[in-house]
């Protein structure tokens, strides 16, 4: 599992027949100090996700193990909506703030 936060969105009304009614998000990876990283990935959004949220999501083969990506063309996946993050003792990140 990885942590980003969700910058934008996809839209694309052409698309394979496995990848419809999916919703596509633009996540881009943070660092352990809650700092955006480089790059970005796009990934299918299993949990109702928004801009701005922090996830975690997961890459690969990984991203086919919800019930949502079951057995369709994902590498990526939206599988949480982190409420807080704490590393060494220090929150570095609470949602309602």
């Amino acid at each position: 599992m990885l942590i980003g936060k969700v910058v934008g969105t996809v839209v694309s009304t052409a698309k394979d027949e496995k990848m419809q009614s999916l919703r596509l998000m633009v996540v881009r990876p943070l660092t352990i100090d809650g700092q955006e990283g480089s790059g970005y990935v796009v990934a299918v959004d299993a949990v109702g996700s928004g801009v701005g949220e922090v996830v975690l999501y997961a890459s690969g083969s990984s991203a086919r193990q919800t019930v949502l990506t079951d057995k369709r063309p994902v590498d990526a996946v939206i599988m949480a909506i982190v409420d807080t993050w704490e590393v060494d003792g220090q929150e570095r990140y609470r949602k309602d703030e």
